[in-house]
C-alpha cells in the first residue's frame, strides 16, 4: 500500500471512542465474571466469524477456568455500512454443543437479525446452558427483539471499525473502536 492510500485509509477514521485500554480492562472484568459463573463447569465459546476473533482471543485469554473453542461464521453485511438483513451462515461448528454451558462472543449487536439466527442455531441443539456476551451494544438500531445477557459496551447509533469490526474487510487491525466516515 503506498503512502496516498495510507494517508486516505486514516482519514476515514473519525474518532475514536473506546481506547485500547478501556477494551482491555472490560475484557478483563468479563473474563474475571465468566470464571466465576462457570468454575469447574465445561464452556464452550463461540466466536462469530469473523468480527469477534480478537475479542474472543482476549477474552479467552482471561478465562482461567478450561473453556473450548468453536467458530461460526455469519454475514448481513456486504462492504456497506447498512445491514442487507439477510444473514448467511457460511461457516458452522462441529462440536456436539449438548455437553456444554455455551457462550457465544459477539463483537456488536446492531440490528439483532444476526445474532438471533445464529442463536436460534445454537438453542435447538440443546447447551446446557446458553448465553451471549457482546463487546458492543447499539440499541438505538435494533430490530428483532434480542437482548443480551452482557454488554461491555453500549454504543450511539453510528457505524463503528476497529478491534475486529471492519469496513470491507480493512480496519479490523485497529487497537480500539473508532467511528468510520464513508
Amino acid at each position: 500500500m503506498d503512502f496516498c492510500k495510507i494517508d486516505k485509509f486514516q482519514r476515514k477514521i473519525k474518532r475514536i471512542i473506546i481506547t485500547k485500554d478501556e477494551i482491555k480492562a472490560a475484557v478483563k472484568k468479563a473474563g474475571e465474571i465468566i470464571n466465576s459463573l462457570y468454575d469447574g463447569k465445561p464452556i464452550l465459546l463461540i466466536s462469530i466469524l469473523k468480527g469477534s476473533f480478537i475479542f474472543l482471543s482476549d477474552l479467552c485469554r482471561e478465562i482461567t477456568v478450561p473453556c473450548e473453542i468453536g467458530f461460526i461464521a455469519a454475514k448481513s453485511y456486504y462492504k456497506d455500512t447498512q445491514s442487507s438483513g439477510i444473514v448467511n451462515i457460511t461457516l458452522d461448528i462441529q462440536q456436539d454443543i449438548s455437553k456444554y454451558h455455551v457462550i457465544i462472543v459477539e463483537d456488536i449487536v446492531d440490528t439483532g437479525r444476526t445474532l438471533n439466527d445464529v442463536a436460534k442455531l445454537i438453542k435447538s441443539r440443546n447447551p446446557i446452558s446458553f448465553k451471549v456476551i457482546t463487546l458492543l451494544d447499539k440499541p438505538d438500531r435494533r430490530i428483532v427483539d434480542f437482548d443480551v445477557d452482557y454488554s461491555l459496551f453500549t454504543i450511539p447509533d453510528v457505524f463503528v471499525v476497529g478491534y475486529g469490526l471492519d469496513y470491507g474487510e480493512y480496519y479490523r487491525n485497529l487497537p480500539y473502536i473508532a467511528e468510520f466516515s464513508e
